[in-house]
């Protein structure tokens, strides 16, 4: 059963109302369609309300949801010939990023992001997104890849953050995550990224220093979860949600402050409801941000993305 939030309990409640009734509906009518149609109409409007006021941490709640579309489910979708590479070349594999070769949109692209897993099994398989040194050491081996055969390379991120272990400290993960930020700078090559759902300090920047970043409208983007900024600041995790909301780590705040390109919208409901038409959507943002770099001058995209980044913060 997937998790329900918090403010969608009273709509989740009338829907299963809803679906009992369709039940006995299918059966026999039972005079049902009119009670139906009402409550449909009245769970419609319940979510509308609740989607058009969200609070931060309503939306970190939103971009941590377990139904939301991953990283392996918008390659499925968006991505022909889809081809993984594995490992560092160094120490070994880390999946909580996949990546490899593919064809998107007629386009050949290195393709990577993280993958949380959707089950038990998945999710210790990838460490619920969180990578480890080897998983930044194969972002960078890619995107070097990508910047040799001139391909452009698509992101998208959804971790918590890199995994803090003890064996990961040992491995070099502060090195690791700068040197993928430091590639993502000198590749001469056209880079998107996405957050597509959370994007968790070094974790997320380490593959998102590019020339488009976009944020789906209910992803959230910080440099630290707001349970541990509120555990640092208050002494006390609780204040999560006074923490979310000092940490301006939305979409529409990131926009307002230039840190991010755009907004991809998402239907009411969220994406863990439209997971189809969320995967689409984002397919054609990610197809329109890479052809404003069609004829681009090749030589001139390391200046400019390193240009865009410099400014950030400067008056």
């Amino acid at each position: 059963m997937s998790t329900v939030l918090d403010f969608e309990k009273s709509i989740v409640e009338l829907e299963s109302k809803i679906a009992e009734l369709k039940k006995f509906a299918g059966v026999e009518d039972y005079g049902l369609t009119k009670e139906i149609s009402a409550m449909e109409d009245k769970a419609h409007k319940l979510m509308i309300k609740a989607y058009g006021s969200l609070t931060a941490w309503q939306r970190v709640q939103i971009a941590r949801h377990e139904k939301r579309p991953q990283f392996l489910d918008y390659v499925s979708r968006l991505v022909e010939d889809f081809t993984p590479l594995a490992g560092d070349r160094q120490f070994g594999e880390d999946q909580a990023i996949v990546g490899g070769l593919g064809r998107f949109e007629g386009r050949s692209v290195v393709i990577m992001g993280h993958q949380k897993g959707t089950d038990l099994e998945s999710r210790i398989r990838h460490n619920f997104g969180c990578a480890r040194p080897e998983g930044y050491r194969k972002a960078a081996r890619l995107m070097e890849m990508a910047h040799q055969f001139g391909l452009p390379v698509i992101t998208l991120v959804n971790t918590p953050g890199a995994y803090p272990g003890v064996d990961a400290e040992e491995r070099g993960q502060a090195e690791a995550i700068a040197k993928s930020i430091e590639t993502c700078l000198k590749i001469n090559v056209p880079m998107v990224s996405t957050i597509i759902g959370e994007g968790g300090s070094g974790g997320a920047i380490a593959i998102a220093v590019a020339d488009t970043v976009m944020m789906l409208e209910n992803s959230v983007y910080s440099v630290i979860s707001p349970e541990g900024c509120a555990s640092i600041l208050w002494k006390d995790a609780d204040k999560k949600e006074e923490a979310a909301a000092a940490q301006k780590l939305t979409a529409q705040d990131l926009l307002e402050f230039k840190i991010i390109d755009q907004i991809i919208p998402e239907k009411v409901g969220g994406a863990h409801r439209h997971a189809e038409e969320t995967i689409l959507t984002v397919g054609r943002y990610i197809n329109s941000a890479l052809k404003v770099y069609d004829g681009v001058e090749q030589h001139t995209f390391i200046a400019k993305r390193q240009q865009k980044f410099l400014q950030m913060g400067r008056l």
